[in-house]
C-alpha cells in the first residue's frame, strides 16, 4: 500500500460549515490550494493564499456558474496516475497542476425539493461540476483524496493532523467509497424526483444512515436498519432498540397516526398489531381503558399515545413491563417515573411524514405499492340495510375501522364505545377471526350488545353477520363487493341491524 503526501488541493464547496479548520492545516503543510467562486472568497478572507480555478483554465466561471471546473486542466490534475510515464509527460506538455486532494460538497438538492421550491429552482440545484469531481476523484483514490461531504470533514481533518498530510491507499480508498456513496444517493434522489408517477417502471432506493442491530427476527439473523430514525424520534430513555421493536414501533406510528389531532387515543401493540385500544378524555383514561382490553397481552407491549402523557397516566404505565413508550411529548414528572426503569425505550415522535410507498422483499425481487392512505370517514358510508346506524354507532364504526386497517388479514374488530373489545388477527378464515375476537371479548368480560364490527374485506356468506347478531353486535361496517352481498343484508334486515358499506377493501398481509 502506497502512501502519498498532500501537496496540491482543489477545494470547491457550496456550504463552507467546517472547512475554516481545514484549510488552515492545509495551510500549515504549505499545501497549495485551488478553488472557485465564493469558496476561492472564504479562502482569501481567511488571509490564506489561493489559485483562482480561472488561473489555471484561463476560463472564467460561465453560463451563471454552470461551467467552472468542467475543464482538461482541472481533471486532467486529478485523473493521471502518478506512476505513469505518459500521464507525467502529458501533465508537464499541457502545463496541467497535480491535484492530490479534492474537496467538494453538492448543491443541497434533496434539501431544495423538500423546501417546496420550483421546479426552475431544483434544476438548478442539479450539481454537474461537483459530482463529475467527486467520480474522477474517486476513481482514482490510488493517488487522490477525495472529501465529499461536510459529514467527514472531522475525520478528515483528524487524518491531516495525525499523519501530517500524508494518506494511504486504505485512508483513500475509505474516502472513495464514501464519496460514491455520496454520488449515488445524489444521482438515486434526482431520479426519483423526476419519477415521482412512476412513469419508468424501475426502483431506486437510497438509504445513507444505516445501525447495526444486535440480531434481526431471532437471535441466529443479523439484523440491520436503514433510514434516518433520529428524525422520526427523539430517543429519550431506554436500551438499543431490536430488530423487532422496529417492527412493532412502525405499527404503532401508522396506527395513531390514523387518530392525529382527535381527543386523547392510547394504543397497546403486540406483534405489529393492536392488543389494547381506546379514545377517552383524558390521556389517563384512555390507558386505563386500552389496557382493559387485553392485560395479558400487554406485557411486553408497545404503547403509543396522541397527546402529552402526563404524571398520573405514567404512574399507571409503569406497574405495567412494556418495551417501548412513543407519545408526542412527555411531562417531566411522567419522564422522571417513566425513567425508572433503565431499559424501558421511551420515544417522542416528531412530525415527520411517513412514505408515499412501501416496499418488502418477495421471492428474488421486491413489491413496491402505494401506502394505504385511504381512510374511511362519514363520508364514505353507504347504509345498504333498512335500519341506519346511531349517531354514536356511527362513531364507532369509524373508530374500529381505522383499526381494522392496521390488523394483519384476515381480520375482524369489536368495538364498543370507543374502545377495543377484541379483535381476531391474522386468521385464514373470516368466521375464525369473528369467533376469535368474540371468544376474547368475553374472556375479558365485554358486553358485546350494542357493539359494533368492522371487517377488513367483504362478507361472502352472511355467516359472519349471523354470529355477530347472536354475540349482541347491532352494527357492521365493511367494504363491501361480494356477489353475495344482499345474503348478508338480507339477514341484517330480518335481524335489524344496520350496516354499511365504504367501498374500499383494506387487508394488509
Amino acid at each position: 500500500m502506497s502512501n502519498k503526501t498532500i501537496s496540491s488541493a482543489l477545494i470547491s464547496v457550496f456550504s463552507k460549515d467546517g472547512l475554516e479548520p481545514i484549510v488552515k492545516k492545509l495551510n500549515d503543510l504549505n499545501v497549495t490550494i485551488y478553488s472557485t467562486g465564493g469558496t476561492e472568497k472564504f479562502i482569501k478572507d481567511l488571509g490564506i493564499n489561493v489559485v483562482p480555478v480561472e488561473d489555471v483554465t484561463s476560463y472564467p466561471s460561465i453560463l451563471g456558474g454552470r461551467v467552472k471546473t468542467l475543464h482538461p486542466k482541472v481533471f486532467g490534475g486529478i485523473l493521471n496516475r502518478q506512476n505513469h510515464e505518459g500521464d507525467v509527460a502529458e501533465l508537464a506538455e499541457f502545463d496541467i497542476p497535480q491535484i492530490d486532494l479534492v474537496i467538494v460538497d453538492l448543491y443541497p438538492f434533496e434539501k431544495t425539493v423538500a423546501s417546496g421550491a420550483s421546479n426552475q429552482d431544483i434544476i438548478e440545484k442539479i450539481d454537474i461540476g461537483g459530482i463529475s469531481l467527486i467520480r474522477a476523484a474517486a476513481k482514482n483514490y490510488a493517488d487522490v483524496t477525495c472529501v465529499s461531504s461536510v459529514d467527514d470533514y472531522a475525520e478528515f481533518l483528524e487524518l491531516l493532523e495525525s499523519k501530517n498530510g500524508e494518506t494511504s491507499e486504505d485512508d483513500r480508498k475509505r474516502f472513495a467509497t464514501k464519496a460514491f456513496n455520496v454520488s449515488s444517493h445524489y444521482d438515486t434522489s434526482i431520479f426519483n424526483y423526476f419519477n415521482q408517477n412512476h412513469d419508468e417502471a424501475a426502483l431506486k432506493i437510497s438509504e445513507t444512515k444505516g445501525k447495526v442491530l444486535r440480531y434481526g427476527e431471532n437471535p441466529h439473523q443479523k439484523g440491520f436498519f436503514f433510514g434516518d430514525f433520529d428524525a422520526m424520534f427523539t430517543k429519550l430513555h431506554g436500551k438499543e432498540l431490536s430488530y423487532n421493536n422496529l417492527l412493532d414501533v412502525d405499527a404503532a406510528v401508522n396506527l395513531i397516526l390514523e387518530f392525529k389531532g382527535e381527543a386523547p387515543t392510547f394504543a397497546i401493540l403486540k406483534h405489529n398489531n393492536a392488543c389494547g385500544f381506546a379514545q377517552r378524555e383524558t390521556v389517563h383514561q384512555a390507558y386505563v381503558d386500552a389496557l382493559a382490553g387485553d392485560p395479558v397481552s400487554a406485557f411486553g407491549g408497545i404503547l403509543i399515545c396522541n397527546t402529552e402523557i402526563d404524571k398520573v397516566t405514567a404512574e399507571e404505565i409503569h406497574k405495567l413491563f412494556c418495551e417501548v413508550v412513543i407519545a408526542p411529548s412527555f411531562s417531566q414528572d411522567a419522564l422522571e417515573i417513566l425513567k425508572g426503569k433503565k431499559n424501558r425505550i421511551l420515544l417522542v415522535l416528531n412530525d415527520v411524514e411517513l412514505p408515499k410507498t412501501t416496499v418488502r422483499n418477495c421471492l428474488n425481487g421486491v413489491l413496491v405499492q402505494e401506502r394505504d392512505a385511504k381512510t374511511d370517514g362519514k363520508d364514505d358510508l353507504t347504509t345498504v340495510t333498512k335500519v341506519a346506524p346511531t349517531p354514536e354507532q356511527i362513531d364507532d364504526l369509524i373508530f374500529a375501522s381505522k383499526l381494522c386497517k392496521h390488523t394483519k388479514s384476515n381480520t375482524i374488530v369489536l368495538a364498543k364505545n370507543k374502545q377495543l373489545c377484541a379483535s381476531g388477527t391474522g386468521q385464514t378464515s373470516r368466521v375464525d377471526a369473528l369467533n376469535q375476537a368474540i371468544h376474547k371479548a368475553k374472556s375479558f368480560n365485554f358486553d358485546l350488545d350494542r357493539a359494533v364490527m368492522a371487517s377488513d374485506a367483504f362478507f361472502p356468506f352472511p355467516d359472519c353477520v349471523e354470529i355477530a347478531d347472536k354475540a349482541g353486535i347491532k352494527a357492521v361496517i365493511q367494504p363491501g363487493g361480494s356477489i353475495k352481498d344482499e345474503l348478508s343484508i338480507n339477514y341484517c334486515n330480518e335481524n335489524d341491524v344496520a350496516m354499511v358499506f365504504t367501498g374500499t377493501r383494506h387487508f394488509k398481509h
